[in-house]
């Protein structure tokens, strides 16, 4: 069964990284596997080291480069995303229950089959972000919205992050009921 893939968007500094690391501790905890997939827009970034011996195989000319310690495997493939479909990105992630992703803002927009928890830090922003994204699970952050029953509710993270757990648990339930 694929995945259940939840999107978590905002602003920097707003407080997604905060998010994600909250719902994987305590959803991790309840025996769920769980994929993260987090966007790095700076353009030369790179996971590997200048001088590393994975850095030297990438610089000979390998394409997929794989390191294995006793308790982890890396593997870095050496390709241009620009234009791709976020399905090659999560196809990585097939064996997880869930997989939370931060940022890919415009990829993930309109994607229905991607659930988005919106990070707040204005009132504007809010409005905005009901117009861009579908659907919207929940919205969270600093910014505390008083949401309608027509919205999608907001909830504290920082103080009940129990609740944004529960609505994961839910589309968990509903995927596993169909």
């Amino acid at each position: 069964m694929k995945p259940i893939v939840i999107a978590v968007v905002g602003g920097k500094k707003s407080g997604k990284t905060t998010t994600i690391e909250t719902l994987i501790r305590h959803l991790a905890k309840e025996g769920y596997k769980i994929g993260a997939v987090k966007h790095i827009p700076e353009p030369n970034f790179t996971i590997d080291q200048k001088g590393k011996d994975t850095w030297t195989y990438a610089q000979s000319g390998a394409t997929v480069i794989i390191g294995v310690s006793a308790r982890e495997i890396a593997t870095i493939e050496r390709t241009d995303f620009r234009g791709k479909p976020l399905t090659e990105i999560l196809r990585k992630c097939r064996d997880c229950d869930l997989v939370f992703m931060e940022g890919f803002r415009d990829l993930v927009a309109k994607n229905r089959k991607i659930y988005k928890i919106v990070v707040l830090s204005s009132e504007e922003q809010a409005a905005e972000d009901l117009k861009v994204f579908e659907p919207i699970l929940a919205f969270t952050g600093p910014y505390h919205l008083k949401t309608t029953k027509k919205q999608p509710p907001y909830v504290d993270i920082l103080r009940s992050p129990q609740e944004l757990v529960d609505l994961v648990e839910k589309l968990v339930s509903k995927r596993v009921a169909t």
